[in-house]
């Protein structure tokens, strides 16, 4: 007349001893645990029983573990998928949460916060594990495709004194909108539906994007740094710039940063790496044989720098093909640093857990 079931028997008993979902949820156990005392502040102490954020921010990482392409289709793995509750420490007996949960925590900066302490802490324990190494890094950028269209492009001088748009051509939302043989650029037009996405290109055409800039070590090739801006002719040298001069600030300064041929454009970004006492590896276009950094071409570790930088390109198509980066869910560069900090740290605990399989 009765059945006693728990995840434990469900799941626990039957999952395979040597599955790589084991050692990632373990070890984002103990990084959340860890956590606890800044986690704790963000339980709120008044009104219902708040959600744990340990809890929401291990749903997002089943989301991205396996490209859960919306938090509706989440909602429905944490209602019926036993492996996504036993994951994510949902009981049997409590029903998933609303999708409205994620949008409200997102909102409210909620998530981001968590995805930076976990990202931050979970490298703390690559490092107490010695695998890490701050002596050899790579940088790279890639463009990720905005959540907003042509359509949405509007002239700037058409903007009112508040900022906003007028009013919407008719025909419903999804409207005919002819721009054939138009002009448009980031000075002259501006998305209403992702103000911060600037129109962007890298061979396929202009479209509406942020920019995703990474930091990996050249050891193992876990991310160790990234930062989302808006993309410019200038950007991936400046946020290199800016991500290596904190990575020396917090005392793990490297020897060498390897990169591509853009990254020695201009030649900015070497004098300002060569001033931090970094030597810069980067490949240089052959039309530019008197680029400065080709002085440092003649270095015995320069050729190995230039395979272990091609390795990054790992990082970016597990993000982007994965975890769903390539056309990104959120508006707004803030909320598109928090999704691309959960999507590494799911890729850097993928990454420790393949490194450790026994």
């Amino acid at each position: 007349m009765f059945c006693m079931a728990t995840l434990e028997t469900l799941v626990e008993q039957r999952l395979a001893g040597d599955h790589p979902l084991r050692r990632i949820r373990a070890k984002a156990e103990e990084v959340l645990r860890s956590l606890s005392p800044e986690l704790d502040a963000l339980y709120s102490h008044r009104g219902r029983p708040s959600i744990p954020p340990e809890q929401i921010f291990l749903a997002l990482l089943w989301m991205a573990l396996f490209s859960i392409r919306s938090e509706r289709l989440l909602e429905e793995c944490l209602r019926y998928d036993l492996r996504c509750r036993w994951f994510v420490g949902l009981p049997l007996e409590q029903d998933s949460w609303d999708h409205s949960t994620f949008s409200r925590a997102r909102d409210a900066l909620l998530l981001d916060r968590i995805a930076a302490l976990f990202f931050e802490r979970h490298l703390d324990f690559l490092r107490a594990r010695d695998l890490l190494s701050s002596e050899h890094l790579s940088v790279d950028g890639s463009l990720l495709a905005a959540w907003a269209s042509h359509k949405s492009l509007v002239e700037r001088a058409d903007l009112d004194e508040n900022g906003k748009p007028p009013s919407p051509p008719s025909g419903g939302r999804n409207a005919w909108v002819d721009f054939k043989g138009t002009k448009r650029s980031n000075e002259t037009h501006v998305s209403t539906t992702d103000p911060e996405a600037r129109l962007a290109s890298k061979g396929m055409g202009a479209r509406l994007c942020h920019e995703f800039h990474v930091v990996a070590e050249n050891r193992n090739n876990f991310a160790v740094a990234m930062t989302v801006t808006p993309p410019t002719g200038t950007s991936e040298r400046e946020a290199a710039a800016t991500l290596i001069a904190k990575e020396c600030a917090a005392g793990r300064k490297p020897s060498t940063v390897g990169a591509d041929r853009k990254y020695a454009e201009g030649d900015d970004l070497v004098v300002k790496l060569a001033d931090l006492d970094v030597v810069p590896h980067f490949a240089v276009r052959d039309d530019r044989p008197n680029a400065f950094a080709k002085i440092f071409h003649d270095d015995p570790g320069f050729s190995v720098c230039m395979l272990k930088r091609m390795r990054i390109e790992e990082i970016f198509a597990f993000t982007k093909n994965i975890c769903g980066l390539a056309k990104v869910k959120v508006r707004g560069t803030m909320k598109v640093f928090g999704a691309a900090l959960v999507a590494l740290a799911a890729y850097n605990l993928t990454h420790e857990a393949r490194l450790s399989t026994p």
